[in-house]
C-alpha cells in the first residue's frame, strides 16, 4: 500500500516540493557556512518524494543520547532555519495542504504535508527512519 501511495504523491505534487527542498540545500551549500542545513535538507528532500512508510524522529529518542543537532547548538541551528527557509517550506507544504483536503481521495497527502510542514519548522536533530510495525 505503500509503494502505491508513494508512486500517487510523486506523481501528484510531491516531486514539487522535494525539489523545493533540494533547491534549498543546494542554495545552503553554496554558502559553505549553510552546509549543516543542506544535508538535512536533502535528507528531508528524500523523505518529500516518498513520505509513505518512514517517519523522521529525533535521533536522540532513536540512539538514546544527545548529539550536536539534538542540544543547544541543534535548537539554535533550528531557529536560525525557521528564520531564513523554514517558515517558506512549511508554507508550501500547507499550501499543498489545503489543495489535497479539496477532494476525498487527497486527504492522506494533505495530512502528510501538514507532517512535512512540521518538519520544516525544525529539520536539524530529525532522522528519517521505517515506520515501525507493532
Amino acid at each position: 500500500m505503500a509503494l502505491l501511495l508513494n508512486i500517487l504523491w510523486f506523481v501528484l505534487g510531491g516531486l514539487v516540493m522535494g525539489l523545493a527542498w533540494w533547491l534549498v540545500g543546494v542554495i545552503c551549500a553554496i554558502t559553505i557556512i549553510g552546509i549543516p542545513w543542506a544535508r538535512a535538507c536533502f535528507v528531508i528532500g528524500n523523505f518529500s518524494f516518498w513520505p509513505f512508510g518512514q517517519e523522521a524522529v529525533s535521533r536522540q529518542e532513536l540512539s538514546g543520547r544527545a548529539d550536536i543537532g539534538t542540544g543547544p547548538l541543534g535548537l539554535i541551528g533550528n531557529v536560525i532555519w525557521f528564520v531564513i527557509a523554514g517558515w517558506w517550506l512549511a508554507i508550501g507544504h500547507l499550501t499543498s495542504a489545503l489543495a489535497c483536503f479539496v477532494t476525498i481521495i487527497g486527504i492522506p497527502f494533505g495530512i502528510q504535508h501538514i507532517k512535512l510542514a512540521l518538519i520544516a519548522l525544525a529539520p536539524i536533530g530529525l532522522q528519517v527512519v521505517p515506520v515501525r510495525r507493532s
